[in-house]
């Protein structure tokens, strides 16, 4: 499926597009909040929050800036740079 199929799915509050967007990209996702944490916990933490941000604001991502993936393990840095420097 697409990025855009899967966001307009994310958009009509489809919570199986979000579901398939965790398939797809959770582990991208948990793997870089790992690393740069250093912390499973704290990756588990921050994978949920930037899927939590996704399905309440899915309009936030935008396909033709950039993919998916990209956009959500961006989130994902950003808020395990935010973690790490308050830890």
């Amino acid at each position: 499926m697409s990025d855009v199929e899967l966001c307009t799915r994310l958009t009509a509050g489809d919570l199986d597009a979000l579901a398939d967007a965790y398939d797809q990209h959770g582990s991208f996702v948990y793997g870089v909040a790992v690393k740069v944490t250093g912390s499973r916990a704290h990756a588990e933490e921050i994978t949920q929050n930037v899927f939590t941000a996704l399905w309440e604001q899915p309009l936030s991502y935008d396909p033709a800036l950039g993919s998916l993936r990209g956009w959500l393990v961006s989130r994902a840095m950003h808020e395990s740079a935010v973690r790490s420097k308050v830890s």
